[in-house]
């Protein structure tokens, strides 16, 4: 699993190393960028729910009752510390996202004036670009799929919340999948990370520095989460097991009555 993450992080780095950008790459029109665009999606609000939900299910088929509850518990606690900790870092840092660094490129944008606006007007805002995008001369045609992309990305760019969200939950679900002794569920996960990352870059939501540090702290906040659990989870199968005693005395006496 370490090995894995390893290679994960490798990939965003010799990007950043190389000073390689990976947007504007590929014709945004394209099949293939309507693919990513599908990929992305498993990350983003609703369907990433839907994600987080599956891969639930498919350790659910596949470990023990108590496994299960400690991967439940760690899975929750990933979430909601990658979560929060992307809704903090995101406007600390206030990095451009690619796609508005070249639509400022074609002066059609002003990233300055566009990221003081509130969520809601970057949307309009960024909505007005793309239809004057039209009429510009530019190399570049987004699809209908990836025009509603843009519009619906006007957030800031670090860290990558899709990594980081994809790393977090692969981490901990090729965890417990590993000791079942199941190697083709984690190996899946692991491509997934991998195409959401690169996912993101094509598309021109982030930069190489952003998928690095999204998988790297995607890394770390899995690991302290399967240690948390592990360390507090013997203590909370024992309240659990308690609670479950004083119900059955509780249905138990009142049957009895």
């Amino acid at each position: 699993m370490i090995f894995g993450w390893a290679i994960l992080a490798i990939i965003p780095a010799i990007l950043l190393l190389l000073n390689t950008s990976l947007f504007p790459l590929i014709e945004l029109d394209s099949t293939f960028a309507n693919l990513l665009f599908w990929l992305t999606s498993t990350g983003t609000a609703p369907y990433g729910v839907a994600t987080v939900l599956l891969v639930l299910l498919l350790g659910y088929r596949r470990l023990s009752k108590p496994q299960f509850m400690s991967f439940f518990l760690t899975i929750s606690l990933g979430m909601c510390t990658s979560l929060g900790l992307n809704s903090y870092l995101k406007p600390y840092f206030n990095e451009s996202r690619p796609n508005a660094v070249w639509l400022e490129s074609q002066y059609l944008l002003n990233t300055d004036n566009f990221y003081s606006l509130t969520k809601a007007e970057r949307k309009s805002e960024m909505s007005s670009t793309l239809d004057r995008l039209n009429y510009a001369n530019s190399d570049i045609t987004l699809s209908p799929l990836i025009k509603q992309h843009w519009k619906h990305e006007v957030g800031f760019a670090f860290p990558s919340g899709h990594t980081l969200f994809a790393l977090t939950l692969t981490m901990i679900a090729s965890y417990y999948l590993l000791l079942a002794g199941n190697l083709v569920l984690p190996g899946l996960l692991f491509v997934w990370s991998i195409g959401m990352g690169f996912s993101r870059m094509l598309l021109g939501m982030h930069w190489s520095q952003d998928v690095l540090a999204s998988t790297i702290l995607g890394g770390i906040i899995g690991l302290l989460s399967i240690l948390v659990i592990h360390k507090t989870f013997p203590y909370l199968s024992l309240i659990y097991s308690s609670l479950m005693e004083k119900r059955k005395k509780l249905t138990g006496t009142q049957y009895n009555e």
